[in-house]
């Protein structure tokens, strides 16, 4: 069985969003639930436990009741969540339940792959647009769109109803270019550029900074190595940390 978020409980599509505001940390891993919930519905099953869940979420599973009574859901004793009911809470939730128009500013390496990636559409975005200012890629097609001026920005707002703006500028550009995003009337920005950007109370803002996770994962290497060598496990000789 595979799952179509489009046909799958229709008769869902109308219910409200929960009226209570979601906390940080629960609205960082329902999107972590939702994968787990599509491959589930995909291998054919149709219920799903608590303590299934948290397993492949990798949380436990009293979190997981706790996250999921923000979207009214409580499961039933003996049989757990019915998966495609839940598919659904988490997807209206997240605002996924309808089409999200995306614009990419800055078409270099990232943003080319960004907008050549085809798993967007299945998860609720679309990348409807591309801007850049560089002479030698405005006017090239990527990903099947023309990338235009960034000057265009506003008329390409309007014209595609943009609702999120993607950043993958250099780092000296993503102030500018976080600007006339938002003159431009977007509200929610994807920031990938290795640099803060400021911007008005009003405009949401997620950073993406790829380098940051890198050294994070680092710091992990290194302590996993540093444990070996004191078990007596070592496989290597560590460098000295400075």
């Amino acid at each position: 069985m595979r799952y179509h978020p489009g046909r799958d409980g229709p008769r869902l599509r109308h219910l409200p969003v929960s009226e209570r505001a979601i906390p940080e940390a629960t609205l960082g891993r329902l999107p972590v639930y939702l994968r787990v919930l599509v491959e589930t519905a995909e291998e054919g099953t149709s219920t799903i436990s608590s303590e299934n869940l948290a397993e492949a979420a990798g949380v436990n599973s009293a979190k997981v009741r706790k996250d999921l009574s923000y979207l009214g859901s409580y499961g039933t004793r003996g049989v757990g969540y019915d998966v495609a009911y839940l598919i659904h809470q988490v997807r209206r939730e997240l605002g996924l339940t309808q089409d999200w128009p995306v614009l990419i500013a800055g078409v270099g390496n990232l943003g080319h792959a960004l907008a050549n990636y085809r798993g967007f559409s299945a998860r609720g975005f679309r990348v409807a647009a591309l801007v850049d200012v560089s002479a030698a890629l405005v006017g090239d097609e990527v990903g099947g769109l023309l990338v235009e001026h960034l000057d265009d920005l506003p008329r390409i707002v309007s014209d595609h109803e943009i609702a999120i703006g993607v950043i993958c500028t250099p780092a000296a550009a993503a102030q500018e270019v976080a600007d006339r995003m938002v003159a431009a009337g977007l509200r929610s920005i994807l920031n990938f550029a290795p640099a803060v950007i400021s911007v008005p109370d009003d405009v949401s803002v997620r950073k993406v900074d790829l380098s940051i996770e890198l050294q994070i994962l680092a710091y992990y290497e290194q302590r996993k190595a540093v444990l070996d060598a004191v078990r007596g496990n070592g496989s290597r000789d560590l460098a000295p940390v400075r």
